[in-house]
């Protein structure tokens, strides 16, 4: 399978099938506008202008925007309800993680989540190989309760999104304070525009690391 950055909390997702999700599109309101892309299914976390731009994505895709058990063409996804804020969505409303599974891999978006995680919500989750965690703070979780989502759902590689870079009209936090959690060995910065995993790479004994996109 394969991974695209497409910028802010949006990715491609490709398995090797053909079949393709992307995750949480956005608007150019945010300073920045989606690559031209098309889909088999969109995920959706919340209905916030920088996640649910379904119109820029192509291919009359299906669109999953609420939780539940979902397969199309072979691929799994799992949504699960919680909160955009500390206060059970008093201030920001809900929020859905997606567990999505390709190529026997389970790729969690964690959408803009914006509480800690509890011992229901990792257990509801259930296995991690490859993690989208927000880290930029101020509308969702910031650095410090990222990393704690990552503790407890030991994936065996992290992607960031949801923070400050150039042109991105969002008053968020950047990534370092993230990736200073992490040992500089742990973290892959590439230029790509797209990484390939296999359900091999998750089989040996486990290891993580960071994978950072320099125009995520």
């Amino acid at each position: 399978m394969f991974i695209t950055p497409l910028g802010h909390s949006c990715f491609l997702l490709e398995e090797s099938t053909g079949t393709t999700v992307v995750t949480d599109p956005y608007s150019s309101d945010i300073g920045i506008t989606l690559p031209p892309v098309s889909a088999d299914m969109v995920t959706v976390s919340h209905a916030h202008y920088d996640h649910n731009n379904v119109a820029a994505v192509s291919g009359n895709p299906m669109v999953i925007d609420r939780p539940g058990m979902f397969e199309v063409k072979g691929v799994q996804i799992f949504g699960l309800n919680t909160y955009h804020d500390e206060v059970k969505g008093k201030k920001r409303g809900s929020n859905v993680i997606f567990n999505i599974r390709m190529d026997g891999v389970n790729v969690c978006h964690l959408g803009d989540v914006g509480h800690g995680p509890s011992p229901l919500m990792i257990e509801a989750i259930g296995p991690v190989d490859i993690l989208l965690v927000p880290v930029g703070g101020k509308y969702t979780i910031d650095a410090e309760v990222a990393k704690e989502y990552v503790d407890r759902l030991m994936p065996s590689v992290i992607i960031p999104m949801h923070y400050k870079v150039d042109d991105v009209d969002m008053d968020i936090d950047g990534v370092d304070a993230f990736l200073d959690y992490f040992d500089k060995d742990d973290i892959e910065y590439t230029s790509e525009n797209k990484v390939e995993f296999d359900r091999s790479d998750f089989d040996d004994e486990y290891s993580m690391k960071v994978i950072c996109f320099d125009k995520n």
